[in-house]
């Protein structure tokens, strides 16, 4: 896959200007790809960019994609967290152009959760 450009970058954060923000309860989701070096070197920029034609191909304007570093479990990767307005995020591993094709279709547009791909449902934190 060639590397992303500076005129790449500059496009994906057009699109992610557009969208509206998912905290200010106008989004539909937010998807986290897992962009740490682990995940880079598993795949993870596949998994973006088939995300983001994935969202461009269906003209999806509600969800938003944003990239991580590690999170922690490097022989997991590529990973990436789906969080869906009012309801725990879940996060999916060892993901591939067809398994983040399909959360994308069944998780984030119609909400169901594909368990198979899944690791964990809820948030990790503590607090």
């Amino acid at each position: 896959m060639p590397k992303l450009k500076l005129e790449d970058l500059k496009k994906i954060r057009e699109k992610v200007k557009q969208t509206t923000v998912l905290r200010e309860g106008g989004g539909r989701a937010k998807v986290t790809v897992h962009m740490g070096t682990c995940g880079i070197a598993a795949g993870a920029r596949d998994i973006m960019d088939t995300l983001l034609k994935e969202i461009e191909a269906q003209d999806v304007k509600d969800v938003i994609v944003t990239a991580s570093g590690c999170a922690g479990l490097c022989s997991r990767e590529p990973m990436a967290t789906v969080e869906v307005l009012g309801k725990p995020p879940v996060k999916y591993v060892d993901l591939t152009r067809e398994k983040i094709t399909r959360i994308f279709n069944e998780h984030v547009l119609n909400g169901n959760v594909v368990t198979e791909f899944a690791l964990a449902v809820g948030s990790e934190r503590t607090v």
